[in-house]
């Protein structure tokens, strides 16, 4: 199992099994490290792209306020933004032009308030790490997990990937694990 801090400032972490599965993806809520996950503002046509998409004072300023932590190629992916005020998005949608194909549903557990304990595990049933979220931490769980309410009052926010199969059986399966 491998557990690793990426970015410059550590404030995302990689959990892997031992072939390198991506099993889940933290991300502290502290996080400011957008210049180690820059958006792709290379070419002049990726910059005009940004000038008629956004209102930004300055489209080479999402090199340092827009940061994608996730790889492209992830059925979920992890953006996080802070625009100076007054910045926009304009009115727009995502294609969806392939749907992805993975061998289970990722989903994304945001903690608004407490502490909970993530424990992440393979398919296989190995455990990789136990992770504790905190207020405004959000973990991307790739594989198996367990989820412990650590503190009173602990809310978190889950986003997984749909459809919903109908009932929760059909939604898991159980990893043989005490």
């Amino acid at each position: 199992m491998e557990r690793k801090k990426i970015g410059k400032l550590g404030q995302v972490e990689e959990f892997r099994a031992r072939d390198g599965r991506l099993i889940g993806l933290l991300v502290k809520g502290n996080f400011t490290d957008y210049e180690s996950f820059p958006p792709f503002v290379h070419t002049e046509s990726e910059v005009e792209h940004i000038n008629q998409a956004y209102q930004v004072s300055d489209p080479l300023k999402e090199r340092y306020t827009k940061a994608h932590v996730t790889a492209d190629e992830l059925p979920l992916q992890i953006v996080v933004l802070a625009r100076e005020q007054g910045s926009r998005v304009k009115p727009h949608y995502h294609r969806n032009d392939e749907q992805p194909s993975t061998p289970t549903r990722h989903q994304i557990m945001i903690c608004q308030s407490g502490a909970a304990r993530i424990g992440l595990y393979t398919k296989e049933a190995e455990h990789v790490a136990d992770v504790l979220i905190r207020r405004d931490d959000l973990i991307l769980m790739c594989e198996g997990h367990s989820i412990e309410f650590v503190e009173p009052g602990t809310k978190l926010i889950e986003i997984k990937m749909g459809p919903f199969p109908g009932t929760d059986a059909a939604d898991k399966v159980d990893l043989p694990i005490d």
